[in-house]
């Protein structure tokens, strides 16, 4: 244990308060400005019944969970969240500053009035910021789980951050030196930083899908090559389910980085078909083919786009439909899509248009190097006579 003389230790000198000092400069103090005294204790207690009042204005006008929120809204809750003990102290503050108090009360009251109105303010600023957070998303989003889930995360981040701020004024007002605080404070916050990167950035990814709303949840969205529909949006990664019905779970901040594509707002989608023909087609029939398209896709209460020819393949002569269905619904969007195929099909067979497919022909060499055709030979007819 180091000695006390020890200079290498810094000396700390805490003063304990004189109580019997205190009391009997008070007791002077009453008997001298009795009458100052019972004017500012008058004055104080009208301050603190007109806190109150406020507080109470507040408590009744702050709106009930769930509710759009409006800026006196806001305000009320604000006020609502006043405390007891700073409305004491603000009465008690103002009757020793007016009544000419003893220096030691005058020290004292002062000090406690300084804690009480910075966790006031903290508190204040609290209710303040929570308050337009919510206004903010409340309209959009409701009450939902996953705001729920953010607005408690949120309420934690800002009370910590505040009330640090808090703790560092009273301590600094108190005449502490708080630089090592602060710098430790701040080192220790790094090194969490650097050690929890990672769930951090899905939580503040979190925070963006739900402030900046690129989706919701029951929307149908695409990214890469998945289509699936938004089914619960967390903290740290957003759970989705395929079309094809398996349950993908992604990583927020990993979700936000791919292209989005939201179908939720589509008033139509748009389909493409690719229809290849055989080269053997009669002319006619190719050049009637879009009419042929266009004929199919409007039979079936759907927006005719576009057909033609996009390109001469290998095999085939390609052409391309772009037709709208007008319902952007998942389920009756494959729906149409199969109706128009099946259509397609059956009347290109009734037209005798066939579809094309690849094919390939192989040509071989005798030993003689003559070409073997991968066909039969048509044999010459040779005329016979018959002797009578």
């Amino acid at each position: 244990m180091a000695d006390k003389k020890d200079p290498a230790l810094p000396a700390f000198q805490v003063k304990a308060p004189n109580f019997v000092e205190m009391w009997h400069s008070t007791i002077d103090w009453v008997q001298v400005h009795y009458a100052s005294i019972a004017i500012g204790t008058g004055a104080g207690i009208l301050i603190y019944l007109a806190l109150a009042a406020i507080r109470q204005f507040g408590k009744r006008n702050r709106g009930t969970r769930g509710d759009s929120l409006g800026y006196g809204n806001v305000l009320s809750r604000a006020a609502a969240r006043t405390t007891h003990y700073f409305m004491v102290l603000v009465a008690a503050r103002l009757v020793v500053g007016y009544a000419d108090a003893p220096a030691s009360l005058h020290r004292t009251v002062a000090f406690l009035f300084t804690i009480a109105a910075v966790l006031q303010a903290a508190i204040w600023a609290r209710e303040i910021i929570l308050g337009l957070i919510e206004r903010r998303t409340l309209a959009e989003d409701g009450g939902s789980e996953t705001l729920a889930n953010a607005m408690g995360l949120i309420r934690v981040l800002v009370s910590f951050a505040l009330f640090a701020v808090a703790a560092i004024v009273v301590l600094d007002n108190l005449g502490v030196n708080v630089t090592g605080l602060v710098a430790g404070l701040g080192i220790g916050g790094i090194a969490i930083g650097l050690a929890a990167q990672g769930i951090f950035s899905d939580l503040f990814a979190a925070l963006s899908i739900i402030f900046d709303k690129p989706f919701r949840r029951g929307e149908i969205i695409t990214y890469d090559q998945t289509t699936a529909r938004v089914e619960k949006i967390g903290l740290k990664s957003t759970r989705l389910r395929a079309m094809s019905g398996e349950k993908k779970v992604i990583s927020n901040a990993n979700l936000l980085q791919k292209e989005i594509t939201s179908l939720q707002t589509l008033t139509q989608r748009r389909v493409t078909y690719a229809i290849g023909i055989i080269y053997q087609t009669a002319e006619e029939k190719a050049e009637a083919l879009p009419t042929i398209l266009k004929e199919i896709v409007e039979a079936e209460g759907m927006i005719f786009v576009n057909a033609g020819i996009v390109q001469f393949g290998a095999s085939s002569l390609d052409y391309q439909l772009n037709f709208d269905v007008p319902d952007p619904d998942h389920h009756d969007y494959f729906e149409m899509r199969h109706r128009i195929g099946l259509a397609i099909w059956k009347r290109f067979n009734a037209e005798g248009i066939e579809f094309a497919y690849p094919t390939q022909t192989s040509f071989t060499a005798a030993p003689d190097g003559k070409a073997i055709m991968p066909y039969a030979e048509v044999q010459p007819v040779r005329s016979v006579s018959v002797a009578p």
